[in-house]
């Protein structure tokens, strides 16, 4: 959706800040890096503190390990035969992991939106596999892929972060046996519910819904997948820092491989202590889930909003918002930004006249309403 070169209702220079009575306790509304509670700020200065700087091999930073893995197979009420593993990187590189270690031979993939779409590319890239399979739709919508014979490994995101759509997590039916379910569940991971069991590796970054920061991928294994790296690291080639059967070594041992973000494990396991006293999955998912009612129904009713994506899709940790092509998003944004309410553009790529918004556990549900109100006056003035 083009933006507007000139229009009555762009920004004038002279428009004047939003009022401070209208505004969030907390501004920050990043889809990732996303907001991080001041409280576990607190707790790594303190006694966090006495971590950082210390050996990775040694006791103190192999009990936070530990303590992340067991957080987090609490949060989920993983299964006993399957396994928490972490290593340095992203979901990005989890991508170029499974490509070595997870895929067989053949993949398929349900592409909807920037980060379904790359590790569709990924799998094409790859010199050592075929060419996979990918089931496409427009931005705003979602899919899973169809079982095809051949296909060793089925991958999607459970919630795409880069449109705000979500699609369901589930045992491919018909699929060959022995195929592998692996989905991305980056913007999902402590934000939405999740039945592990359909899948065979749910791998996540912790700069989203986990409220930490970025430099670790982390991931649940069946006993499935970690057969299957195990296996494939005997059959070819893989880079160690690509090897998940050398992060499933490691992990087992409370470790990674190399140097990992010592703040990012302790910012982790603040917040996985956080959701654990507050109720656990069911009050991070609660929290976001009325997050997302109050913003929809805003959007629903707005005559120069709309929600991007259809309602059976609507993500309920990251929310699209397209507004009225007499308005320019980027203006509104703009505002928005020099008045402390930040992170709430589109994703770049899109290219549509939206704001794009976090509805994370870490976002105050009441902050989301003060956002509501401080888009209504934003768009009051564009139009005087």
């Amino acid at each position: 959706m083009p933006h507007r070169a000139a229009s009555a209702r762009m920004l004038r220079v002279s428009t004047p800040a939003v009022p401070a009575h209208l505004l969030p306790a907390d501004g920050r509304f990043g889809s990732g890096p996303a907001k991080v509670r001041p409280e576990a700020l607190a707790s790594l200065a303190g006694p966090g503190a006495a971590v950082m700087g210390t050996s990775h091999r040694q006791a103190p930073v192999r009990q936070l390990v530990g303590r992340v893995r067991r957080g987090l197979a609490e949060l989920y009420a993983l299964p006993e035969d399957h396994e928490v593993v972490l290593a340095n990187g992203g979901s990005t590189q989890f991508w170029d992991v499974a490509t070595f270690s997870l895929v067989q031979r053949r993949s398929a993939h349900a592409a909807f939106g920037e980060f379904s779409a790359k590790f569709a590319r990924a799998a094409a890239r790859a010199p050592h596999l075929d060419e996979p399979v990918v089931t496409e739709v427009a931005p705003g919508s979602a899919a899973v892929p169809g079982a095809v014979p051949g296909v060793d490994a089925y991958a999607w995101a459970h919630n795409e972060t880069s449109t705000g759509a979500c699609a369901p997590v589930q045992r491919v039916e018909g699929a060959d046996e022995g195929a592998l379910v692996l989905v991305d569940g980056t913007s999902a991971a402590g934000g939405m519910p999740l039945d592990v069991t359909q899948t065979d590796a749910y791998y996540f970054a912790p700069q989203k819904s986990l409220g930490s920061d970025g430099g670790l991928w982390l991931a649940f294994l069946s006993p499935a997948a970690v057969e299957r790296a195990e296996r494939l690291t005997t059959t070819r080639w893989i880079p160690e820092s690509l090897d998940l059967s050398v992060a499933i070594a490691n992990s087992r041992a409370d470790q990674t491989l190399n140097t990992p973000a010592i703040a990012t494990l302790w910012l982790l396991a603040d917040q996985l202590d956080w959701l654990a006293g507050h109720g656990g999955l069911d009050f991070a998912v609660g929290r976001s889930r009325e997050s997302a009612s109050i913003i929809y129904s805003w959007a629903d009713a707005h005559p120069l909003v709309t929600p991007m994506v259809a309602e059976e899709f609507r993500s309920p940790v990251v929310a699209t918002l397209d507004l009225d092509a007499s308005v320019d998003a980027t203006q509104v944004a703009a505002v928005l930004r020099a008045s402390g309410v930040l992170d709430t553009e589109p994703y770049r790529k899109l290219g549509r006249n939206q704001l794009r918004v976090a509805l994370f556990p870490t976002i105050d549900p009441e902050d989301v309403r003060a956002l509501t109100r401080c888009v209504d006056w934003v768009l009051e003035q564009l139009a005087g």
